[in-house]
């Protein structure tokens, strides 16, 4: 009897446990399974705001959080060595100008009245000379002097022609001023000049930081009276109207998902539904990204970046990066 009874409990239990087994099964089949989501975040394009030369921060105009337009003055940097250059390029264009000025005005008027009496004085010499060998050359055809003092009129009638000639070159290179290829190469000094001037008005632009788009500022780095490097960002601006949902989804849940389709997204903060496209589905780095089922005779599976834009303009304005967006 006590034999019995032992397996009598026996199968008690066993048929217990089948119908536990049945049941569980019966279950997991039937019982209706938790909805998927697929959770992802708001993001914008930032962009950085940085000044091209080292400069010290003056003043900051702005603080983290407000809203900045573009064009408006977002921080003033002092830089006096800038100041100094610019003082540097402007004495320097005033040299060139001089310069140049000099090369166009040519010999001044009291230099050219004194070349054109020298070229006065020659011409009267010349003029001695011509009368004094013709005297000579008639009493020497008549036979009074000797040929020697004709040939003494004469040397001293080409050494007048000569001097005479070198008078008026000297009186026209003194009026014609500064030759052609010293007027251009002045000219070209002043350019120069006005070049390094006009790189030196750059930098100093670049003392007064502007925002380039409208936008939000999300951080500031440093702190008035810091000094800060060539190209050392001052402050980060997330762009407005620049909003775009970023999904990281497995590649199992990509099935349904394709370029330029459109979802629905749930906003918590905003408690909204919101259409959103699909712009770009990108496969991630796979040091971090791949799911091992190869234990399970299946296969490796790979996550990618699903970006998408929302649909309607309006629905932008209200929201923040960083706002969960979920897909279910």
């Amino acid at each position: 009897m006590a034999k019995r009874s032992k397996i009598n409990n026996l199968l008690i239990i066993a048929i217990v446990l089948v119908a536990v087994m049945a049941l569980v099964i019966l279950v997991g089949i039937f019982l209706p399974r938790p909805e998927e989501i697929l959770q992802g975040q708001a993001e914008t394009s930032d962009y950085r705001v940085s000044s091209k030369v080292p400069s010290r921060v003056k003043e900051l105009r702005v603080h983290t959080g407000d809203k900045v337009k573009a064009g408006d003055t977002l921080a003033i940097m002092d830089s006096p060595e800038v100041q100094a250059k610019m003082e540097q390029a402007q004495a320097a264009e005033a040299a060139a100008k001089a310069i140049e000025q000099k090369a166009q005005n040519g010999a001044r008027q009291q230099e050219i009245q004194g070349a054109f009496e020298l070229w006065q004085k020659a011409q009267a010499g010349l003029e001695v000379a011509e009368k004094t060998y013709a005297r000579v050359s008639r009493l020497f055809d008549e036979g009074v002097i000797p040929a020697q003092k004709r040939d003494e009129a004469e040397a001293q009638l080409k050494a007048m022609k000569a001097t005479e000639k070198a008078a008026r070159s000297q009186y026209e290179m003194a009026r014609e001023g500064a030759r052609q290829e010293d007027k251009e190469a002045a000219a070209a000094q002043v350019a120069r000049a006005q070049g390094a001037i006009s790189e030196v008005q750059g930098y100093l632009k670049e003392t007064v930081l502007l925002a380039t788009a409208d936008g939000t500022v999300t951080e500031i780095f440093p702190e008035v009276g810091e000094l800060v490097g060539t190209g050392a960002p001052i402050m980060n601006i997330a762009k407005d109207g620049d909003i775009r949902f970023v999904f990281n989804v497995r590649e199992d849940y990509l099935p349904g998902m394709t370029l330029d389709k459109e979802l629905e997204v749930y906003l918590p903060a905003l408690d909204r539904h919101m259409k959103v496209r699909i712009t770009s589905m990108n496969v991630m780095g796979s040091y971090a990204t791949w799911k091992a089922t190869k234990a399970l005779d299946q296969y490796d599976l790979k996550t990618f970046e699903v970006t998408a834009y929302p649909v309607n303009e309006a629905d932008k304005k209200d929201v923040l990066a960083g706002m969960t967006a979920i897909i279910k």
